[in-house]
């Protein structure tokens, strides 16, 4: 667990976005850490696939700058790929990963960065739900009131995880990498992929992911896409009934959002560190041509299956009751409604807001002038991570 502040910073940072096919709303908070090292995206159109939509979050640790740079680059590594033109888009999202990786480690002012980033993305395209992950972000689905997830955790206890970890010459000591690091995949982490005689996907800590895919259907209501600070809180079936119920009561994604940020936010950093993480939700509504009331009326249908008992846990308090549902105060939401949104948390704990720009149909969006910032011009100082770091 990190370092936290003495109360908690609750100022939320929160989008939404929609066009016919997804409803999205994304919020973030840093909550009782000193810094926010999160970032996300979300983009209804990705740059050089307009019939692709991609969403992300980044959840940085020992600094902001990884996090940063991947939120900005990652879809066009991926969209980018020869693989990505052929159609394989699986292998399009491993080459991705792999490259942002090299890349930044090859670049002058980053090949030392100590900081790292865990990355869960889902690429929409040709009604396919593509799914790639490295770390402890996560990504669920909830298929008819049940939650499906859609990524899987890298941790070093994982078998298989630590014996690439033992293979490439590190260890496994109190479930972290060489007593260090919580992850065993990761963007950045230079220090632990410096072995020449392995190559990327064989190093102590990889940025290679894992990549999911499945076909959507009608009964795919929506996704959430966020870092542990909400998984370590809540189970997968916990969060999916948590949005699911006021989905049900036609609360928009983005007011959503920011319920769950305060639901999971620890009332004091006495309990192990469960609640004192930055937080970083994207919830992604999926419409399907049908409208916002057809969205809302499959949500309010009964569940077709039975989750797991440890799934069927529940808040014990009368919060989960749609009745209670009350708006807590909150930042103006900023719509975002073509284009992209890409949140980027700032290493001082300021949140770096997009630009909001007019296009030709007066529509406004959020906008970020990435190519315009080399990756030490846009970050701020990073840190060196502490003893352990999570």
């Amino acid at each position: 667990m990190g370092q936290t502040l003495s109360e908690p910073v609750t100022a939320k940072e929160t989008a939404t976005c929609a066009n016919s096919y997804v409803k999205v709303g994304s919020s973030c908070m840093q909550g009782w850490r000193i810094n926010m090292e999160d970032a996300h995206t979300h983009l209804l159109a990705v740059p050089d696939d307009k019939e692709a939509c991609f969403f992300a979050v980044y959840d940085g640790h020992g600094g902001a700058r990884i996090s940063q740079y991947a939120g900005i680059h990652l879809h066009k590594k991926i969209v980018q790929t020869e693989a990505y033109a052929q159609g394989r888009i699986e292998d399009a999202i491993r080459e991705g990963f792999l490259k942002i990786d090299e890349e930044m480690v090859n670049h002058e002012d980053m090949k030392d960065e100590l900081s790292g980033t865990t990355a869960v993305i889902v690429l929409i395209k040709n009604n396919r739900i593509y799914c790639g992950n490295v770390g402890d972000s996560r990504a669920v689905a909830c298929v008819s009131g049940v939650a499906e997830p859609l990524s899987f955790d890298h941790k070093p206890a994982n078998e298989s995880e630590a014996k690439r970890i033992v293979a490439a010459g590190g260890w496994v000591e109190f479930n972290r990498v060489n007593g260090n690091l919580a992850l065993s995949r990761a963007l950045g982490d230079f220090v632990f992929k410096r072995n020449d005689t392995k190559p990327a996907e064989e190093q102590i800590v990889t940025a290679f992911p894992d990549v999911t895919t499945c076909e959507m259907t009608p009964d795919h209501e929506f996704m959430i896409v966020a870092c542990d600070g909400i998984w370590d809180v809540m189970s997968n079936q916990e969060v999916i009934d948590f949005c699911r119920d006021r989905f049900a009561a036609g609360r928009e994604p983005e007011v959503v959002c920011e319920d769950l940020l305060t639901r999971c936010l620890a009332p004091d950093c006495q309990m192990g560190g469960l609640g004192c993480d930055n937080m970083t939700v994207v919830l992604v509504c999926l419409l399907q041509n049908q409208g916002w009331d057809h969205f809302v009326a499959r949500c309010n249908r009964p569940r077709v299956a039975t989750p797991t008992p440890r799934d069927e846990q529940c808040l014990d308090d009368d919060s989960s009751s749609p009745a209670n549902f009350v708006t807590p105060p909150r930042t103006p939401t900023k719509p975002a409604t073509v284009g992209e949104e890409a949140n980027l948390g700032s290493s001082t704990g300021d949140q770096r807001v997009p630009d909001v720009v007019q296009t030709q149909s007066n529509v406004a969006i959020l906008h970020v002038d990435d190519d315009e910032h080399p990756p030490a011009d846009f970050a701020a100082e990073s840190e060196h991570p502490p003893a352990a770091v999570d």
